[in-house]
């Protein structure tokens, strides 16, 4: 046998022995983690999670052997999951788990909601009404009713009385934390409004010796984050925006929000507000002559960002801040250097513009 010959054949046996290992090695790690086990385990997929990050999962919770090969069969055979709740097996091969959330074999039929923060109770109830046969007056009407607020506060310690005062518009405005949640179809609106102000409560309860520090009970705090939520919007200091506020409260100034009289004449950021509205007076409105410190309550929900800024605010001397649109955010003592930094950003098209 030629020695060319002999070559050919030692490189076709070398890599017929790769390809066969190769093959080996995938269908191994693609093999059940345990064929002889019945144990089950629930396994959550959220709306929107990437495979990648799916099969890391899978293998944390040792459901599958190699979340790298059930990466490469995904490209082979490509899909998107669905989110849902399911139960998946010890003795399921990983491609057995992967036809399984791609096709939707899920054990519970849910429902999946997501709340964006700075936005106002009536958003909230939009959004649970298009996923639920409920529509939007009847949840403001739940959301709006004494016996279960009533309840709500005697279960949960972050609300408390003061939601209850004569001119707050909404007593929950402020209370239901914005996340993802997942809900059973059938779930009702106490469950769906209980989720929201119990993952609230969870998220404040670490701060409850922080939160009475500066002189403001947990109302005063939610009342205070809101507004942050809306007028940092466009800011990366989110602490710094809040030591502003406090100076002003500090100094007997009003807070001089346009966004808490926004919420008090019930228009939306799209509008313009008349010299009338800022002036207006009610328990709301920190533009006008009546309030002079915060207003009697929240506005919107608010991020645990704009909530733990209202308890830790930035300590300085500041008294006015303006972000521009890339979110740096400046900061001044009086307002004639504050309107020249105003000026200045409109001037160079770095205005923030709040969408």
């Amino acid at each position: 046998m030629k020695k060319t010959t002999r070559l050919i054949l030692a490189f076709f046996t070398s890599l017929i022995v790769v390809i066969l290992a190769g093959y080996i090695y995938f269908a191994s790690s693609m093999s059940p983690i345990n064929k002889n086990s019945t144990e089950a385990i629930e396994f959550i997929v959220k709306p929107g999670t990437p495979l990648v990050i799916l099969f890391k999962n899978l293998k944390e919770a040792k459901l599958i052997k190699n979340d790298l090969t059930l990466k490469v069969y995904s490209k082979l055979h490509p899909g998107v999951a669905k989110a849902g709740r399911y139960i998946l097996y010890k003795n399921m091969s990983a491609t057995e788990i992967y036809d399984a959330i791609i096709n939707g074999k899920v054990t519970k039929d849910t429902v999946w909601l997501t709340f964006v923060e700075g936005k106002r109770l009536t958003y909230i109830a939009s959004v649970i009404a298009k996923k639920f046969d409920y529509n939007e007056e009847d949840i403001i009407k739940k959301m709006d009713d004494r016996d279960f607020i009533n309840k709500m506060i005697d279960k949960y310690p972050v609300l408390t009385e003061k939601v209850l005062q004569n001119g707050i518009y909404h007593p929950l405005e402020g209370y239901l934390f914005p996340d993802t949640y997942e809900f059973e179809s059938d779930a009702t609106l106490e469950e769906i409004i209980e989720t929201m102000i119990s993952t609230l409560d969870k998220k404040v309860s670490k701060y409850k010796s922080e939160i009475n520090a500066n002189g403001y009970d947990i109302h005063d705090i939610l009342t205070l984050a809101s507004i942050i939520e809306l007028e940092s919007a466009g800011s990366t200091d989110r602490k710094g925006v809040s030591g502003v506020f406090y100076n002003r409260l500090k100094t007997g100034l009003s807070l001089g929000s346009d966004v808490t009289t926004y919420y008090a004449v019930g228009k939306d950021f799209s509008k313009d507000l008349t010299v009338n509205e800022l002036n207006s007076c009610n328990g709301y409105n920190t533009r006008g002559q009546c309030v002079k410190g915060l207003p009697i309550g929240p506005i919107a929900s608010s991020s645990i960002e704009s909530i733990e800024a209202a308890i830790e605010p930035t300590n300085h001397e500041y008294l006015y801040f303006v972000a521009d649109k890339y979110g740096k955010t400046y900061f001044s003592k009086d307002y004639n250097e504050h309107a020249k930094i105003v000026s200045d950003l409109k001037s160079k098209g770095l205005w923030y513009v709040y969408k």
